[in-house]
């Protein structure tokens, strides 16, 4: 069974993407003994703006136009059924091995999925509270982020047609909890519609 989906953005969308792609290997690199030295270099020779805009995160692009990939679908997907699975009288509540049934017999296409937000890139700076041993940490996180009525169209393709119906509550579950990042604040909630097709 196929499925096209239009999804509409009812709340802002923020980018997932680190903007620098050495990301992992400045984090690895931030662990070295002499590390608040050399920040404060790259610092000096770059500037605080430059430092800030690499530490963000945003959207892939493709000829300048954002997209998701199929896999962030499929990770709203895991997420909604992992919360849904705590609502008694859900239909996810009975489904077993929901994640091997995700990644192995429902699959979304195609794989960048591009966002029809009529060009408008923004962004968003919030707080981020941790917790931990040495107490309350605080940072600024910075994000991309496509404007409310942005869309995106893909198709889901199920293996198994009969689990259309718990799908559907997943998709529902997109008006309350959202895709990407700060979603647990309402960011990236949406509506869609979907055709059927045998």
């Amino acid at each position: 069974m196929k499925i096209p989906i239009t999804l509409t953005f009812t709340e802002e969308l923020l980018g997932t993407s680190p903007a620098d792609p050495l990301i992992h290997s400045e984090y690895i690199a931030s662990k070295a003994p002499d590390a608040k030295q050399r920040r404060e270099e790259e610092m000096a020779e770059v500037g605080p703006v430059e430092m800030e805009m690499r530490n963000m995160s945003v959207f892939p692009r493709e000829r300048g136009v954002p997209f998701l990939y199929d896999y962030q679908i499929k990770g709203f997907l895991k997420d909604a059924c992992s919360c849904l699975a705590r609502v008694p009288g859900t239909k996810s509540a009975g489904l077993k091995a929901y994640r091997k049934i995700i990644d192995g017999t429902i699959f979304v296409f195609p794989r960048k999925i591009f966002i029809d937000g009529k060009g408008e890139v923004g962004d968003c700076q919030r707080p981020l509270r941790a917790s931990g041993p040495q107490g309350e940490r605080v940072a600024l996180a910075h994000s991309e982020t496509m404007p409310a009525g942005s869309h995106i169209e893909f198709v889901i393709e199920l293996l198994d047609g009969s689990k259309w119906p718990v799908v559907k509550e997943w998709l529902d579950y997109g008006k309350l909890r959202g895709i990407g990042q700060w979603r647990n604040s309402g960011k990236g909630r949406f509506t869609y519609k979907a055709k059927a097709k045998a």
